[in-house]
Order: C-alpha cells, then sequence, then structure tokens
C-alpha cells in the first residue's frame, strides 16, 4: 500500500500569515509518524507517477476551481488507474459543482435558497430581490471556492454589476443566495466529519466590514462546544451525501435554532485540526479504518 497526499501548487493565494496554515505540514508529519507509506504530491505535477500509489488523500487541491477541465481530467485519470481516492471520486466530483446543493434540497435537508444562472444565460438581476424577497443578494460560480468571483449586490448596485455577471457567465454558471445576516452578525458554522463520525466544530467569523469568514481573508476561528441536537442536524447531511469519506465538513448557519447549508465540503476544506486536542487522532483513526476495508 502506498498513499499519495494530494495538495496544490502553492502561490500564496489562498492562505495568511497565520500559524495554523500549516495544517497540511501537520496532519503529514502525524501520519508519517504512524508509519502510514504515505507522500505529499501536488496534483498538478505532470512527472508524478501515479502508477506507483494504491490509495491518494485528497487533502488540498485549493486551486482545483482555476483549472477545473484540468482537474476533472486528473481524476478520471486516478480512476482509471484503479487508485482508491479518499474521498470517493465519484463523490468529489459531484461536490465540485454546486449544482448539489439542489439535489441535497430535494432530499429534504435544508439549504440556504438558491437560484442557478446556466452559462451564456444575461439574468436581469433585479429579478432576484422579489424572487428571495430580500434586499441584500450574493452571486458565485457555482465552480468556486476562497471567495472567487464572489459579489454582494443590492437593488441600488444591481444594475452596475449586472454586465460584468453577464461577461463571467459566458464561461460559467453562477448560482444567486439571499445574503444571510445571521452569518455576517454570529457567524458560519463548520462541522467536521471524519469517516461519519463527529469530530469537532468551530464558528468563522468576518472581519469588521467584510462578509467573507475565510481566515486567509481576515476572518477569525472560534471553536465550540455544540449541543447534541445541532449535531444531529449537522449529520443528517453526512448520513445522506458522504459516505465512505475520510472527511467532510458542513458549513452553514442556524436559522432559529435550525441548520441550515451553505456548502457540504468533501474536496479540499481547512479541517482546523488545530482547534481541538483529539482531531489529529480522530482523523487518523477514520483513516486506519477505511484502509481495512
Amino acid at each position: 500500500m502506498t498513499i499519495a497526499y494530494i495538495t496544490y501548487e502553492n502561490v500564496g493565494k489562498y492562505v495568511s500569515n497565520t500559524s495554523s496554515d500549516d495544517e497540511d505540514t501537520v496532519l503529514l508529519n502525524f501520519l508519517i509518524q504512524k508509519g502510514y507509506p504515505i507522500k505529499e504530491e501536488i496534483w498538478t505535477d505532470e512527472t508524478v507517477v501515479w502508477e506507483n500509489y494504491t490509495h491518494a488523500i485528497i487533502k488540498s487541491p485549493w486551486d482545483y476551481f482555476d483549472k477545473y477541465p484540468t482537474f476533472l481530467h486528473w481524476l478520471k485519470k486516478l480512476e482509471d488507474l484503479g487508485i482508491q481516492m479518499l474521498n470517493p471520486i465519484e463523490i468529489i466530483r459531484w461536490n465540485s459543482d454546486k449544482h448539489y446543493l439542489k439535489e441535497i434540497a430535494e432530499a429534504g435537508l435544508k439549504v440556504t435558497p438558491t437560484a442557478f444562472c446556466e452559462k451564456d444565460s444575461q439574468p436581469k438581476l433585479s429579478e432576484y430581490f422579489q424572487i428571495f424577497n430580500q434586499d441584500e443578494l450574493v452571486i458565485k460560480p457555482v465552480v468556486s471556492g476562497g471567495s472567487k468571483n464572489t459579489l454582494r449586490f443590492n437593488r441600488e448596485n444591481a444594475a452596475q454589476i449586472e454586465n460584468q455577471i453577464h461577461q463571467l457567465l459566458k464561461d460559467e454558471a453562477f448560482m444567486v443566495q439571499p445574503f444571510l445576516k445571521e452569518i455576517a452578525e454570529n457567524g458560519e458554522w463548520s462541522f467536521l466529519f471524519f469517516n461519519g463520525k463527529y469530530s469537532h466544530s468551530i464558528l468563522k467569523k468576518a472581519k469588521a466590514g467584510d462578509f467573507r469568514v475565510q481566515h486567509y481573508l481576515g476572518g477569525t476561528i472560534h471553536p465550540q462546544q455544540p449541543s447534541e441536537e445541532e449535531i444531529a442536524q449537522a449529520q443528517a447531511y453526512v448520513d445522506t451525501f458522504a459516505k465512505g469519506c475520510l472527511y467532510a465538513r458542513v458549513d452553514g448557519a442556524f436559522m432559529k435554532d435550525e441548520f441550515v447549508l451553505m456548502e457540504l465540503e468533501l474536496i479540499e476544506p481547512f479541517l482546523f485540526l488545530f482547534t481541538h486536542d483529539d482531531a489529529l487522532q480522530n482523523y487518523e483513526h477514520a483513516l486506519n479504518t477505511l484502509l481495512q476495508h
């Protein structure tokens, strides 16, 4: 057994200056010390001999949405080689395009209301205020991360950004959602699960004057102790859509005590392992269990 630990070519785009950013190295060294035959590989490195690996952990291909066709081709290559992916390849493909939110909603689980603007369409942004009955909205690509091309707009500036969005729609589909004041005011929850079992959770808060909670954009991280009921609400998404996954991160907010999903992160989420004493052990136990099957 040989394991590829998949990362990306770091050009300083998706990191901040916090010590927590070295999660990849900390986790990799921990697994090496535990005796796993594992080696870090950059997914876009054309010199890698993928045939040498039996398994792959998709840890941080953080630029996959910038190189999406290449990413899908790379997944197909590893699939053809019979490499066991953790998480499974079919789930990675599904999760890479946020049209998956529609499927989750159709399963009866709460999801932030979402409207999709398909590629080459020319939507009138002002119509979405009536659709959502909201005065402030957010629009972003369906294949995205790191707040790339994410815009917050209101009735006053909708017309101003409409042409920009129409230009972007020539290349890819977008999605429109209400701007959730609960996240701006209270933060966004992240629940971490390893092989379907709850590990830990944190609350991410945006810096003053911003709505983006990513830590490399100035957001802050606050470890949490959720109730059993809160954990159970997040668990439902994992049980239904993340079976056989080494890791899953459930991001969302509580609206009137009910959890509403923003994103189900199954490709390259930061795991906030430094926020919980048992997080590394929880991850390793999940990995060991999956490798036995």
